[in-house]
């Protein structure tokens, strides 16, 4: 899982070209948007695009629950987890 979470790390920092942050930077269980890593609705729609392509896992943008699958790096691994397992 650890390697997961890294992976979803790079994943954030490349396909929304985050500068200056690395793997590192960003903890487990930091929140993503406002006053986490301040990712906004642009960012999510990008970043849903680029778990899709890298992961062949399709987030729907309608759904209750896709709030809290973009809460933190944890609770998208564990989303991205239960679906490709």
């Amino acid at each position: 899982m650890t390697e997961l979470k890294n992976q979803i790390k790079q994943l954030i920092i490349s396909s929304l070209d985050l500068e200056d942050i690395t793997v590192d930077d960003i903890e487990n269980d930091q929140p993503l948007f406002v006053d986490g890593l301040g990712l906004d609705s642009i960012d999510a729609l990008e970043l849903g695009l680029a778990i899709k392509k890298e992961f062949n896992v399709k987030i729907d943008a309608n759904s209750e629950q896709t709030k809290a699958h973009f809460a933190s790096v944890d609770a998208l691994a564990n989303f991205i987890n239960q679906h490709t397992s």
